[in-house]
């Protein structure tokens, strides 16, 4: 299994993570994939549970920005109403984008998680980063565009193969 594609930690979703565990690993930003990490993907507002998760996090000190593939209004407005930063166009699952984002920002890459749905593309874009990597169940993997579903192909037997070889450490043993 290439390194590249195994994340730090594994959960079946953000909102079972307690803020305690990023602040016990140092870290000070995450950045959060959108689609299916914090909503599926046709959701255009965040939902309550997802702004109580959101203020939990900056209540604990982390800063939280949203890094998307996806690009214009959806990611604007559901940022807004989270009142957290973002970048869209991305272009997960290469790195060089996040690597922009983080020197512009001042954060360090062992101070910051990329938490996301997806190896091919926050995994490897997050190792490719030298950032920590949450991997997360999608939330719903019944909505998803064409290509998420094509990507899904490769994901799904690479998350067998990993759980059987023991490279999905649940968050908790981190």
């Amino acid at each position: 299994m290439r390194k590249k594609l195994i994340p730090f930690a594994y959960a079946n979703s953000l909102f079972e993570v307690d803020p305690s565990f990023f602040v016990s690993c140092g870290v000070k930003t995450v950045f959060l994939d959108l689609d299916n990490t914090l909503a599926p993907y046709s959701v255009s507002h965040p939902d309550e549970k997802t702004k109580e998760m959101i203020n939990h996090l900056k209540e604990a000190g982390i800063r939280c920005f949203v890094t998307s593939n996806n690009r214009g209004k959806r990611v604007h407005i559901f940022c807004e109403e989270l009142g957290v930063e973002r970048a869209s166009m991305m272009a997960k699952p290469f790195s060089f984008k996040l690597k922009k984002l983080m020197a512009s920002e001042g954060i360090k890459p062992e101070e910051a998680m990329l938490i996301g749905d997806q190896i091919q593309t926050d995994v490897k874009a997050g190792n490719g980063a030298k950032v920590r990597t949450l991997l997360l169940e999608p939330l719903d993997p019944n909505d998803e565009p064409p290509w998420t579903r094509f990507n899904r192909l490769f994901d799904r037997p690479k998350r067998k193969k990993m759980a059987k070889l023991g490279l999905l450490k649940p968050w908790k043993e981190a």
